[in-house]
């Protein structure tokens, strides 16, 4: 990731530590909210690579072509497409599908922007970890501040509807605790914070 390494360490230690919570959600769920939990997990794996601040997915010497971490994620945006599709009827459900669908095209835009980039295609959009002049520059301004200005409404939000502590403490076990409403919505708030700052980094 452009930007300074701790920052991309501190994201690294968000996305990873999120994406094992939804993993661990998945195991315990089913139906619809196993197929949500899939979703957050992978894109949750997804992040922590595109974090990393030495991640070969940010070095113009990258052993792995962009091209196929654009296919992976442009996989991952049609699934989550399927997905949104295939439960229209159930406003609950659409609506997570339509946030991960909004979160897969994100990325892919990332990936895209990245190996579209000046930097990648002279080796200069890394060096020592952090973005240099207008050869770390990638994407289109326009469409990275609307996916900006996306993500901090979901955040915002997101929250705003934790604020209220109303359900109290309870005795639950491991995998029933994660798939608690307000830890559910907390994991879903840190990704949302995950991708605002990658988007930043463009």
């Amino acid at each position: 990731m452009h930007g300074p390494a701790t920052v991309g360490w501190l994201l690294v230690a968000l996305c990873a530590a999120t994406g094992a919570c939804c993993a661990l959600r998945a195991r315990g769920s089913t139906g619809t909210r196993r197929e949500e939990a899939v979703s957050e997990a992978l894109m949750c794996l997804g992040m922590t690579v595109m974090a990393l601040p030495d991640s070969p997915f940010w070095s113009p010497y990258s052993p792995v072509p962009l091209a196929l971490y654009v296919t992976v994620f442009g996989a991952v945006t049609a699934w989550e497409v399927r997905l949104l599709l295939a439960h229209r009827g159930g406003e609950g459900a659409h609506a997570a599908h339509l946030h991960h669908a909004v979160g897969a095209l994100a990325m892919l835009y990332m990936a895209a922007a990245m190996a579209a980039s000046p930097g990648h295609a002279h080796g200069g959009a890394h060096a020592g970890g952090t973005a240099t002049g207008a050869a770390g520059a990638a994407g289109l301004p326009l469409l990275t501040g609307a996916l900006l200005a996306y993500f901090a409404f979901y955040v915002l939000r997101s929250g705003a509807r934790l604020m209220p502590a109303g359900d109290g403490a309870r005795e639950e076990s491991g995998g029933a605790l994660l798939r608690q409403p307000g830890v559910v919505a907390g994991v879903r708030l840190a990704m949302g914070t995950g991708m605002f700052a990658m988007l930043l980094t463009l």
